[in-house]
């Protein structure tokens, strides 16, 4: 027997053939193929639910409404500006975890402005489920409070003043509503 020879019987004898295996077939092998299909398009459409089921994407309700009335926005923001006022806010402990929130407002000629419907907003920044807000009572001559529990961390206040049903103030600010340590 030549070495070529050799070399050959060697090779059709040495297999990794197991006998009694099922071979994979064209069938199988689609199975197998359109079940990993499966798995991804089970698993994409799972997180996309739970996403959306958590997050709705809107920071404020009826964004579409709030986009119409842009102008009257504008223009409101000009007659707040005009008006001069300064708003003094305090946010401070009270009985934990109840805070109390104290407004001043203040017109142009530094006289404090009275007979408001002022409220306050405590907003998650991306999370609508989390936002608490509350009407502030006139105390005092132009001096507005109220109590309430924030949850810890940074929000977003906005306060509102209506005068005669009407919005004459907003403002809106980034604060840590964390309790003081």
């Amino acid at each position: 027997m030549t070495q070529s020879q050799d070399y050959l019987s060697r090779q059709e004898t040495e297999t990794d053939y197991i006998p009694g295996g099922r071979p994979i077939t064209g069938a199988k092998a689609l199975a197998i193929f359109v079940g990993l299909f499966l798995i991804v398009i089970i698993a994409n459409v799972a997180l996309s639910y739970f996403a959306i089921k958590t997050f709705s994407g809107e920071v404020i309700p009826h964004p579409y409404e709030r986009g119409l009335a842009y102008n009257h926005d504008i223009a409101a923001a000009r007659a707040q500006i005009s008006r001069g006022w300064q708003v003094d806010v305090e946010l401070t402990p009270h009985h934990a975890p109840v805070r109390e929130i104290s407004v001043t407002i203040l017109d142009a000629a530094g006289e404090r402005v009275a007979g408001l419907q002022l409220q306050a907003q405590f907003a998650a920044p991306a999370d609508l489920t989390k936002d608490v807000t509350v009407s502030l009572e006139e105390k005092a001559n132009g001096k507005y409070m109220a109590q309430i529990s924030p949850a810890p961390g940074l929000r977003d206040l906005t306060l509102t003043a209506k005068q005669h049903g009407k919005e004459v103030f907003r403002s809106k600010n980034r604060i840590d509503a964390s309790p003081s340590q």
